[in-house]
């Protein structure tokens, strides 16, 4: 059988950060096509369509030897793909049509109080004062920079809609960090790719999105380019890597973790709509960045020491069976 290795924590959390990054690009690219007549889902799912094959190759690679584990981990591979795919991109884009995009992207990304509270539930992991810290910090510094204080009434259904995309979020980050199957990493979110390009393509068929697309020049930073070429940036950046190297990630730093890392994806999203699409962040944006980071490293303080274990008396015997003439170097063949 082929092992796979986990990354370091440190590894993990700058995966999180290429990750979240990646994820920021979507959105300009994403609007690149809307501002030629592309419905959302059909953006959403030709980006996920490619990021599927772009990851079908390596995935098969790591799943050598290790096919039997889907036997136990089918079901991650279903639930990643139906709800931290497909119903967190379906939802977000429901709630958009009755709702502004800052105030849908807030409820969003209430998905990582959503996981603080099943690792409660579920396993016991009682937040202490540094996390709830860190939950406020951050909702605050995303409502400054998503400006949602300006916003006047608000549609019912259209908050309804955003918590549903909070759930799939939220599903996408506690399926990314159980490895109780030993399924690889990659492999759950190519699958997961390619069951949530299914979902979107059931929801645009019955009706539930509209699915409307075309062959239209989109323009980047200024220039016109081929429609492809936003179509390829979404599918593997915002998609391929993003998820890629976000399941990776959480594998290897937890979800809680990973679900705070996970708002500078914002940040990244602000700073490409700079760089692509010629949108400059206000400095109410720039100190929402601050607060919005602020939360992460409370939420990183937060998180249990690691468990320190004095080897010293352990040695001991060793050094006895050492110096009774056992090499060390035997004892560690063995």
């Amino acid at each position: 059988m082929t092992a796979t290795r986990t990354p370091s924590t440190h590894q993990g959390f700058a995966l999180a950060l290429i990750s979240a990054a990646a994820f920021g690009t979507a959105g300009s690219f994403g609007k690149s096509l809307l501002d030629t007549g592309w419905s959302p889902v059909a953006a959403v799912a030709a980006r996920v369509a490619i990021g599927s094959l772009v990851l079908a190759f390596p995935a098969v690679l790591v799943m050598r030897g290790r096919w039997h584990t889907l036997r136990r981990g089918w079901s991650s591979v279903l639930l990643f793909g139906v709800f931290g795919v497909g119903v967190a991109q379906v939802a977000f884009y429901q709630a958009v049509q009755h709702i502004p995009v800052g105030v849908a992207l807030m409820l969003e990304y209430l998905g990582i109080l959503l996981v603080v509270l099943w690792l409660w539930v579920r396993h016991g992991q009682r937040p202490r004062t540094l996390t709830w810290v860190g939950i406020a910090l951050a909702v605050a510094g995303l409502a400054l920079v998503l400006d949602v204080f300006g916003v006047g009434s608000i549609s019912i259904v259209g908050v309804l809609w955003g918590m549903l995309a909070a759930v799939g979020l939220a599903a996408y980050f506690i399926v990314s960090a159980d490895d109780s199957h030993d399924v690889p990493p990659l492999a759950i979110a190519t699958g997961g790719l390619m069951l949530g390009t299914v979902a979107l393509a059931v929801a645009g068929w019955v009706g539930l999105a509209a699915w409307e697309w075309n062959t239209a020049a989109v323009r980047l930073a200024g220039t016109v380019v081929p429609f492809w070429v936003s179509l390829l940036g979404m599918g593997v950046a915002a998609a391929a890597i993003s998820y890629g190297l976000g399941v990776i990630a959480t594998r290897a730093i937890g979800s809680k973790m990973a679900s705070f890392f996970g708002l500078t994806e914002v940040l990244f999203a602000v700073l490409f709509a700079w760089l692509l699409l010629g949108q400059l962040p206000g400095l109410i944006q720039l100190l929402g960045g601050a607060v919005i980071l602020t939360g992460v490293v409370a939420v990183k303080l937060d998180e249990e020491p690691a468990t320190v274990v004095d080897v010293s008396d352990e040695m001991s015997p060793v050094t006895d069976i050492t110096e009774c003439g056992t090499p060390v170097t035997a004892l560690a063949s063995e």
